[in-house]
């Protein structure tokens, strides 16, 4: 399996304190790699400097074999790393379409060409019968697929996926999951996945990079970090069930 996504040695500061430190790993084609740790560890400071909305204090990240530090937001989405965001902010005044249709403008040259391309976005996500209604009118279930399918519609390669669970319950996380595991058939060839709930973390995941402190302690398969002394030590307390 090629690496899409290489991690290498990074680190970010925020003066005296060190969010990321000497992180390194890789993200595949086709895999979905999932990023845990307490709050404070990192995660999305990783996922902030990996889109560039921050730089990196040291170290490299490379898309495709190209690094991607010093590029801005903009140029990381265009080159095929698309993301979604813990807190669900959608453009309340614009209607579900327009505001998956922002995110086709990306590639887009006009309004009407986006709109048709967020059409196809909506039906992927099963929003496209709230095509017309206003995003404030949404269910958090439903502002959290909207973020998903605006991300969807910059045409990613790679998809970060920041907390899409938080907040729903568990029939909706059923139906979540399903559907993040569905996204490799349209083309996703690797997800990334910053998630709290286990049960999803070890139902979704090739792969588990455990952050703690801003530094990687344990890296692994679902079944290897339910087992790993250093995970169990620091989060869990006992055995982790990946069934």
């Amino acid at each position: 399996m090629s690496a899409l996504l290489e991690i290498e040695n990074l680190s970010r500061s925020f003066g005296g304190l060190r969010a990321l430190s000497d992180v390194s790993f890789t993200v595949g084609e086709g895999e979905i790699v999932s990023v845990i740790g307490p709050n404070g560890a990192g995660k999305t400071t990783l996922f902030n400097v990996i889109s560039g909305v921050m730089p990196p204090s040291a170290g490299d990240v490379r898309f495709n074999g190209r690094s991607l530090v010093g590029m801005p937001s903009h140029a990381i989405a265009e080159a095929g790393i698309g993301r979604t965001y813990q807190v669900v902010r959608p453009f309340v005044r614009l209607d579900v379409l327009d505001n998956v249709a922002v995110g086709a403008l990306l590639h887009e040259r006009t309004l009407a060409q986006a709109r048709k391309a967020a059409e196809k976005v909506l039906a992927m996500v099963g929003l496209a019968h709230l095509a017309g209604a206003p995003a404030s009118s949404l269910t958090l279930t439903q502002r959290k697929r909207l973020e998903v399918a605006r991300a969807l519609a910059t045409r990613p390669k790679l998809l970060l996926l920041d907390e899409v669970m938080a907040g729903l319950n568990p029939t909706e996380i059923d139906s979540m999951c399903a559907f993040i595991l569905g996204l490799r058939e349209h083309g996703i060839a690797a997800i990334g996945a910053i998630e709290h709930l286990m049960r999803v973390v070890m139902n979704v995941s090739q792969r588990i990079v455990v952050l703690d402190f801003g530094r990687k302690i344990a890296e692994g398969t679902p079944a290897e970090i339910a087992a790993h002394p250093d995970v169990i030590a620091a989060y869990f307390g006992s055995e982790l069930s990946v069934g």
